[in-house]
């Protein structure tokens, strides 16, 4: 089924464009959240008509998109988390945190959907991280997982009792 597309699609196309989608995924995603609308000729020719403001808007998104894109491109920020033995994280580092600390530390807010990772970053120290601004605009930034100090102190507390039980009963 062909439809007109009203706004971005990932993978399929941008405002205007006409593309070919199963007709339950127009009658049942694309039509509700008005996404699409079907390609009827009255709808091709209102398109024609509103084609130069779909361009400027086009253009717009183009400039912004590459404008984030010289903000993020090779930058670095960190990322400070709990690492235990053999750099391996107490858990992982998640696309929102990295949301928050672009944000926090390069001033540039990104849409957390929008970070192409292939896998979790599981163990400490520097990752590359691919962010798809718009279409075919992206940035590559590194993104180091910081190593923070276990407290020793609580550790100390914890083991003055106990610790004389253990040396008595491993005599």
């Amino acid at each position: 089924m062909n439809v007109i597309l009203l706004d971005e699609l990932r993978g399929k196309g941008g405002e205007g464009d006409i593309v070919d989608v199963a007709q339950g995924f127009a009658e049942n995603y694309l039509f509700p959240n008005k996404i699409a609308t079907p390609a009827t000729p009255g709808n091709i020719k209102q398109l024609e008509e509103r084609r130069h403001n779909i361009e400027k808007r086009e253009e717009k998104r183009i400039a912004d998109a590459t404008a984030t894109q010289e903000k993020l491109d090779g930058k670095v920020v960190t990322v400070d988390a709990k690492v235990g033995e053999n750099n391996q994280l107490f858990g992982s580092v998640t696309t929102s945190q990295i949301v928050e600390v672009v944000k926090e530390q390069l001033g540039v807010e990104v849409d957390r959907k929008r970070i192409v990772r292939s896998v979790a970053i599981k163990t400490a120290g520097k990752h590359t991280v691919e962010v798809n601004l718009y279409r075919d605009i992206n940035a590559t930034l590194s993104v180091l997982v910081g190593v923070e100090e276990e407290p020793e102190e609580t550790v100390e507390v914890e083991s003055e009792e106990p610790a004389e039980a253990t040396e008595e009963s491993a005599e």
